[in-house]
């Protein structure tokens, strides 16, 4: 089964659940609200799962090998990481023109 899409739903700084991701496999077969999860230990990525009963929580869709847990993972966080630098990329250029407007008032004309 090959990934063929990952998309970042929300990018957030707040918390420690840093991003929601939906992940596309093989062009047919679609699994949303994977987390990505700031730890102990750094981030980690967390399948969708439901609450069951007081504070237990049961994953709805996992994968079954650690070899497709671990290609799952890292491809979520290479997109992750991408979507951050480039959230930050556009944050700086922003902050680079109102700087920009600031030192000269002529481009606020």
């Amino acid at each position: 089964m090959k990934i063929t899409d990952v998309r970042i739903r929300k990018l957030t700084d707040e918390g420690k659940m840093k991003s929601i991701v939906s992940v596309t496999f093989d062009d047919e077969f679609v699994v949303h609200d994977i987390k990505v999860i700031e730890g102990r230990n750094g981030l980690f990525v967390a399948m969708p799962s439901r609450k069951m009963g007081e504070g237990d929580f049961r994953d709805i869709a996992h994968p079954l090998t650690s070899e497709t847990r671990n290609r799952i993972k890292d491809t979520i966080l290479e997109a992750y990481e991408k979507a951050l630098a480039e959230r930050n990329a556009r944050e700086a250029e922003i902050e680079e023109a109102g700087e920009a407007e600031e030192e000269d008032p002529c481009l606020s004309e």
